[in-house]
């Protein structure tokens, strides 16, 4: 791992990035250009100070994992990425089964959805990048970043959505995957994942026997977040790159009692995205 290499890269791939490339607000005059360290640490799902460590040739090595979040959240190319992980002495990830880079144009399309949550998925629940407005709704900094296995296998997953909906998004969750399954047989990501939740979860497992299908499609979510309350969003789902990836977008209809705590939880969520803010856990 060539640590001086790695912070030199990390810290001009953040100084040449402005706040309105990622989807945020300038905030107060900078006295620096680029990117505060905070907001790469919160868009890459990560504590502040591990990033700092890696930027001072001083942090521990990173996961592939940890790698391709630094990636998205530096609106990396193809190019770059597979530098990154040469740095580390990793690997680049290659194409065979759903791909993990999300393309850089559909990044800054991600970035232009600056005033609702949008996420970037692939298709079995890898959360591959978020803007600024879904780390507000859900949180940025996950030790998983598997929204199916978090669901079914840590309980405070769950307390994001009222107790009434659990069974439904439990199914949800469980139908879409086996509708993933059979579509890439030669993919070995969705196949583990499925043979972990059997494992690990009652619940999956019981569910998983059902064997119903249902390929995961626009819906309406009801959201408790802890700071503005109970929200009912749409959740629009648009398929790309492939259809391994989906691009999420929840909003809410004018008018609605949901639409007016969506608009508060943008200011809430911009102002907490700053240094003096650092709402980026899950919740």
């Amino acid at each position: 791992m060539n640590r001086a290499e790695l912070a030199d890269f990390l810290r001009r791939s953040r100084t040449r990035l402005e706040p309105s490339d990622v989807g945020l607000t300038a905030g107060a005059r900078r006295r620096t250009p680029g990117l505060r360290r905070e907001e790469v640490a919160a868009l890459a799902g990560m504590s502040v100070d591990y990033y700092t460590r890696l930027e001072q040739s001083r942090g521990p090595r990173p996961s592939r994992q940890m790698l391709g979040a630094l990636a998205r959240a530096l609106r990396l190319t193809g190019d770059e990425r597979d530098h990154l992980f040469h740095l580390v002495g990793e690997e680049p990830p290659r194409d065979g089964g759903a791909s993990g880079h999300v393309r850089p144009g559909l990044l800054l399309i991600l970035d232009r959805l600056y005033d609702v949550p949008a996420q970037v998925l692939n298709d079995y629940g890898d959360l591959l990048a978020q803007n600024a407005m879904s780390v507000a709704l859900a949180g940025g900094e996950y030790s998983d970043r598997n929204l199916i296995r978090r669901f079914f296998t840590d309980p405070g997953a769950r307390s994001l959505f009222p107790p009434e909906s659990h069974a439904e998004l439990a199914r949800s969750h469980v139908a879409n995957l086996r509708a993933v399954t059979a579509a890439r047989p030669d993919d070995p990501g969705p196949a583990r994942l499925v043979a972990e939740l059997r494992a690990r979860s009652e619940e999956f497992a019981r569910l998983w026997e059902t064997h119903e299908v249902a390929v995961r499609r626009a819906s309406t979510k009801r959201f408790q977040h802890p700071l503005v309350g109970l929200m009912e969003l749409d959740c629009e789902v648009l398929a790309c790159f492939g259809h391994d990836q989906l691009l999420i977008v929840h909003t809410a209809r004018p008018g609605t009692e949901s639409y007016e705590r969506l608009q508060l939880l943008r200011v809430i969520g911009l102002q907490d995205m700053s240094p003096s803010g650092g709402r980026a856990s899950q919740t």
